[in-house]
């Protein structure tokens, strides 16, 4: 396994497509999946914040999300999509691939997200509030969307130095 150089925003393949995953069980997914957990935890180490890494974020236009939240084990999401969802919440949102700004924008306060898992099983996720907000995050980066995108207006958009310095304490939770 492998830590990578994580994309920067500005970097053109950020806004690729990914393509499905064909053979979630392949030794070459199973060698992805430890990189990119590899390269999270370096990350999270560094910057304080990171609660998941998606393919594209290290070049990989593979629709695979990596997971490693608190008290649980990490999970590797081949081929998400959000099948259901409702309701709205307002949050603020970071990523690795623009650590130094955060987003205000809108997201569903709930979704279920249909996966194959490591072995290329067909699993359902579902979830609410921050974990919802962080499923949809990483799904947004396999679509080539950023959360810079999402901002309704450019006074959404704070340097993390300057929300921390008006609104105190602890930023987003980080994608």
């Amino acid at each position: 396994m492998a830590v990578r150089r994580v994309l920067e925003l500005g970097d053109p393949q950020l806004r690729q497509m990914s393509q499905r995953v064909e053979d979630p069980a392949s030794a070459g997914a199973a060698a992805l999946v430890g990189d990119l957990l590899d390269t999270l935890r370096e990350v999270r180490a560094r910057l304080g914040f990171g609660r998941a890494i998606s393919a594209p974020q290290v070049g990989e236009l593979s629709r695979l999300v990596v997971m490693e939240l608190p008290g649980r084990p990490p999970q590797a999401l081949f081929n998400p999509e959000v099948v259901d969802g409702g309701g709205d919440i307002e949050v603020w949102d970071d990523c690795l691939s623009f650590p130094a700004l955060l987003v205000r924008l809108r997201r569903r306060a709930w979704v279920e997200v249909a996966y194959q898992d490591e072995s290329g099983a067909p699993r359902r996720l579902w979830a609410e509030g921050g974990l919802s907000e962080l499923l949809q995050h990483e799904i947004d980066h396999l679509d080539g969307v950023l959360a810079v995108d999402r901002a309704a207006t450019a006074a959404d958009i704070y340097l993390r130095s300057e929300w921390q310095r008006q609104f105190g304490g602890a930023a987003a939770r980080g994608g």
